[in-house]
């Protein structure tokens, strides 16, 4: 594997650059936003995860992921020394898969990665049929089952589901969610439609609504379906 790995403290840099290459994966270092950017736009094709500090002396990881999403489809992880909701979820929101707070060990980020590439690699499902836990989705038919029994979902409702089957193990922020459902039948969708949505989902496909198994809410982030 090809690793982007952005950090400006050199200290750091170096340290995870050796980590890294002992676990056998390959890395191009950049200690700036600008070298990054000319890697990016020369080597995308090359690079299987990028490895981006948030703070840098010339821009931020923020403007690397947007950069990255926008050319080549490879999960993106952010180191940063904030562990408040609001970079993480402004991190998720950007578009990156994961994100771990410095100081961490190296096991501990070798494990994040591995999580996350092993998800972007995945053998894909039938396009016509999803399968998660206990339920079926027939992307044909426009139809979802439970334990092979039809659940009446509305258009909004199938909708909000399917995002998250085509997203399985990744946390999904509110604003990623309003974001790809808004112009779903001309329907307005709001922050607190969405939570009626996602209440409604789990009163009709969950074993337990109080207590959901299968749409996992993350605190301060948003929600998960699957691991």
């Amino acid at each position: 594997m090809n690793i982007l790995l952005v950090e400006d403290d050199r200290t750091i840099a170096s340290g995870l650059e050796y980590s890294l290459k002992q676990e056998d994966y390959e890395t191009l270092v950049c200690h700036n936003a600008t070298s990054a950017k000319d890697v990016i736009h020369k080597k995308i094709t090359e690079i299987d995860l990028c490895l981006f500090d948030l703070n840098l002396p010339d821009g931020s990881g923020y403007d690397l992921c947007q950069l990255v999403k926008k050319q080549h489809d490879i999960p993106v992880i952010f180191l940063t020394a904030y562990d408040d909701e609001v970079n993480v979820v402004m991190g998720l929101d950007m578009g990156a898969d994961d994100y771990i707070t410095k100081p961490f060990r190296i096991r501990e980020l070798v494990s994040r990665i591995k999580t996350v590439y092993r998800r972007y690699n995945r053998q894909p499902q039938p396009k016509n049929t999803i399968e998660i836990e206990n339920i079926q989705i027939n992307t044909l038919e426009g139809k979802v089952y439970k334990q092979g029994r039809e659940i009446l979902l509305t258009a909004l409702e199938y909708r909000l589901f399917l995002i998250f089957a085509n997203h399985i193990g990744q946390v999904l922020t509110r604003a990623q969610l309003l974001d790809r459902i808004w112009d779903v039948a001309g329907d307005f969708v709001n922050d607190n439609t969405l939570t009626v949505y996602i209440k409604r989902l789990r009163e009709k496909l969950e074993d337990d609504p109080q207590n959901p198994t299968l749409i996992k809410t993350i605190r301060g982030m948003g929600y998960k379906v699957g691991e």
